[in-house]
């Protein structure tokens, strides 16, 4: 990956909290990547976080306003004539759709079956799993992702080790690999 990629998130890494934050963190520095999602992609965040997390209503909503106002240029539209000839699964047809729209060169996701490579290819876009995307981006610029860690735990009022152990359950490889470069040993 090349700094500055146009990436999509998948709903499904927009959902877990620690990891979403940590994305979007990292979002800001454009010279990691910029961010690129649809209003389908955020109603399913919206959605599952009320009806699978128990979120209330209000503050789900309200999560999605902010990320508005913090990332109003990550917005694509126009995905209907694209979904269509989409040929991945069905249920991602739009995060595809997305990808195509917004240039991207990448799409984020845990379902990376959803986006067989047939269906990809000929978009030269490629899948990968938060982990995988996340270590490229310490690859790309270790001293600024770092930095940007520790301004998360700082913002939410934990120490890093804390921080890296609740990422651990959304992104183990990552936080594996992350604390083998680093000589780290997480709290118990």
């Amino acid at each position: 990956m090349r700094a500055g990629c146009r990436v999509v998130l998948d709903a499904c890494v927009l959902i877990p909290l620690p990891l979403a934050d940590t994305l979007l963190r990292m979002a800001e520095a454009p010279s990691l990547y910029l961010p690129r999602w649809c209003q389908p992609i955020m109603d399913e965040v919206t959605r599952n976080l009320i009806a699978k997390w128990g979120m209330p209503i209000d503050k789900a909503r309200r999560r999605e306003e902010e990320i508005r106002r913090h990332f109003p240029e990550a917005w694509v539209e126009g995905l209907d004539p694209l979904v269509n000839v989409m040929t991945n699964d069905p249920g991602d047809r739009h995060v595809l759709a997305a990808a195509v729209r917004a240039h991207a060169k990448l799409i984020v996701t845990y379902n990376r079956r959803h986006f067989p490579i047939d269906s990809v290819w000929p978009w030269e876009i490629e899948v990968e799993g938060p982990s995988t995307f996340l270590r490229g981006l310490y690859n790309l610029e270790e001293r600024l992702f770092v930095r940007k860690l520790d301004e998360q735990a700082e913002a939410i009022g934990i120490p890093v080790g804390r921080l890296l152990r609740n990422l651990s359950k959304n992104v183990p490889a990552f936080i594996d690999y992350l604390c083998d470069a680093r000589g780290i040993r997480l709290p118990g």
